[in-house]
């Protein structure tokens, strides 16, 4: 860390960040080596703003960081067994010390990479952004940009806010990120000196929560809601949709402050395992300013339409358009849309059956379970019929959450469309019952099912939907509008002690907020036998998390703030078993009837509570006393 925070950038004018369509060039002035003083380096917006697009390049693509990717660290997801480099691997073993490049021999993972640069951050190769190199640089970066704010001599008011703006709201960004996997952390607001030893203390959780709310705050206040509304931002009229803005600011003001409020850090900073009410009021709050401003209809936010879900995380014949569409809230920049072509895209397929490659990430049969019936319903138990939801385990896909037909691939689904050679005509159809030609632990299905929220069914190697003339992309946001929707529910009902509880100053209730995410797909609104307690509404809260933004890369960090990640059942890995009865009909897969299904585990992990935070360097806790390694590690 001691490295990293004390790095001092040069102060280039490089605008390399890709939008959207493309790069803008309206703040390139000078070539990337240029050093020059800082006071021509800070005195107008063109040559500061320059400096500030730095930042966007330290946040790293956790979708299209390597070859394959691994972003779900819950019960939710499992990889085939033909490789075991990812970090999921290690963490179902136990060993919270392979996010560490030094732990990583393929430097695969997009927290820490051994060959990331400081030096030259905009430089666009995915292979070398990691999160805890850039995003110790991008808090120093913030910083010197924040102490020469003053030699901005030649701006109008707009301007400054918009430079003052970005920079706060990335100083608070940084530190969250590092926050939420590790803790406590000293939060630097100021340059460090190189001449002076460092002695600053771990701060408690909320402590540093606290600081990243006055800085994310203070950002919401300075930016607009959308740049092409202002006089600067015409200047890159279309092109300003991952510029920092006020929602943003907003989303991450709550967020914090509902994560500083939820049990585990709650627990780690008061000694109190439960939700903290203030904090949660105070999330909440942020959340109903946000969620007035978009649902007033002056903003470029909405959710997308569910026929259109599946362009929130990927694009295809569309020229590689970035995915998002409306409701993407937060996205970082990508290097190289194709980049997805030739790793992500095949990581979901069985091979050889319809695709090659050996690192397959499946959805686990006891998370798939969190998709209940159309109606609303939860699935109590799979093996056992239950009226009040209509669920049958004769028909288990039948009748089910329209976001499980989006999501998963059971058995039986179309998953070929174009022509097939003979020889392979039998795998056209999702053969996942129990020994079906897709059931292969070692780089087919481990579990009973596939995972297609991030791909096209024409992502094959007979349809060919990930070859390079389709222009698949896919691109995952770091926060979308939903998710502040289930925020807000959670923060609303814990901060007011009621499923029915609400922030003074925006309309809608905590079920109000699941309810608009449910009319959005088509399902029931949350049943009557929930309302009566936070208790009772909560296990509604958590399940329509996992549902609605599965496999997004949040578990985990839910599951840890939760104080959920060592109990059982959410310690369990399993997969889904069961025979086809006869007749099969490939045209209605949903209706096909099923005998024998049963789950069975797959895997336990064995974790005990250490394993709530990530472990810190050695190198970086042995720099100083003051600066101490997690519990437990």
């Amino acid at each position: 860390m001691k490295n990293y925070i004390k790095i001092i950038f040069k102060y280039s004018l490089v605008f390399g960040l890709l939008i959207v369509s493309g790069s803008c060039n309206d703040y390139l002035e000078k070539s990337p080596d240029s050093d020059i003083a800082p006071e021509e380096a800070f005195k107008n917006f063109e040559n500061f703003q320059g400096f500030t697009e730095e930042l966007y390049q330290c946040i790293p693509d956790f979708t299209n960081g390597y070859w394959t990717n691994s972003w779900n660290w819950g019960e939710d997801e499992i990889q085939s067994t033909a490789r075991d480099f990812h970090f999921i691997c290690k963490i179902d073993k136990g060993d919270f010390w392979g996010w560490q490049s030094e732990y990583d021999g393929w430097q695969a993972g997009w927290m820490n990479r051994r060959d990331v640069t400081t030096k030259d951050p905009t430089g666009n190769e995915r292979f070398k952004k990691d999160l805890w190199t850039l995003g110790w640089a991008g808090i120093r970066k913030a910083n010197i940009g924040l102490a020469n704010i003053d030699k901005m001599t030649e701006y109008t008011q707009e301007e400054k806010d918009l430079i003052k703006g970005q920079l706060l709201f990335f100083r608070g960004w940084f530190h969250f990120e590092f926050m939420q996997y590790f803790g406590g952390l000293p939060y630097i607001d100021q340059i460090l000196p190189s001449d002076q030893p460092l002695r600053l203390p771990r701060l408690s959780y909320q402590e540093c929560a606290d600081k990243a709310a006055a800085d994310f705050r203070a950002a919401a206040d300075l930016l607009p809601v959308n740049w092409d509304n202002t006089t600067i931002g015409k200047r890159t009229l279309g092109k300003n949709e991952l510029r920092i803005n006020k929602i943003m600011a907003l989303g991450y003001l709550g967020k914090n402050y509902l994560w500083a409020g939820s049990p585990l850090m709650n627990k780690v900073s008061t000694g109190n395992a439960t939700y903290n009410a203030e904090y949660c009021k105070k999330a909440a709050s942020a959340f109903a300013e946000l969620l007035s401003i978009t649902e007033s209809g002056t903003s470029q936010y909405k959710l997308m339409p569910f026929a259109k879900y599946s362009e929130n995380f990927y694009t295809t014949g569309s020229n590689w358009k970035m995915p998002g569409g409306t409701e993407a809230i937060f996205r970082g920049p990508y290097w190289g849309a194709n980049g997805s072509n030739w790793g992500t895209s095949k990581q979901y397929q069985p091979a050889p059956q319809i695709c090659d490659g050996d690192v397959k990430f499946l959805p686990t049969a006891n998370y798939v379970d969190n998709y209940g019936m159309a109606n609303g319903k939860p699935i109590k138990d799979i093996t056992q019929a239950d009226p009040d939801s209509g669920y049958d385990p004769r028909y288990p896909w039948k009748g089910r959450d329209p976001r499980f037909y989006n999501d998963i691939v059971f058995d039986g689904v179309k998953c070929v469309t174009g022509s097939m050679p003979a020889a392979e005509e039998a795998n056209r159809y999702a053969n996942l019952y129990t020994n079906g030609s897709y059931r292969n632990i070692s780089t087919g299905s481990r579990t009973g099912y596939l995972l297609y929220k991030f791909i096209p069914r024409s992502a094959n190697k007979f349809d060919d939907g990930f070859g390079y003339g389709n222009n698949l992309n896919i691109h995952l946001p770091w926060m979308r509008l939903s998710d502040i929707y289930l925020m807000y529910a959670e923060a609303a009902a814990q901060g007011y002690n009621s499923p029915s509880g609400k922030d003074p100053k925006y309309s809608g209730t905590a079920v109000d907020a699941i309810n608009v995410i449910r009319d959005r797909a088509g399902v029931g609104h949350v049943a009557t036998e929930f309302l009566g307690s936070v208790d009772s509404f909560m296990n509604e809260v958590r399940r329509e998390r996992a549902v609605e933004l599965s496999f997004e890369g949040h578990r985990f960090n839910d599951l840890r703030r939760w104080l959920l990640l060592t109990q059982s059942p959410y310690t369990i890995k399993k997969s889904v078993e069961f025979d086809r009865a006869a007749p099969f009909d490939a045209t209605k897969p949903n209706e096909n009837r099923v005998i024998n299904i049963r789950e069975e585990v797959i895997l336990v992990r064995n974790f005990s509570d250490k394993h709530y935070w990530l472990p810190l360097k050695n190198a970086d806790v042995n720099m100083y006393l003051e600066f101490s390694q997690n519990p437990g590690w």
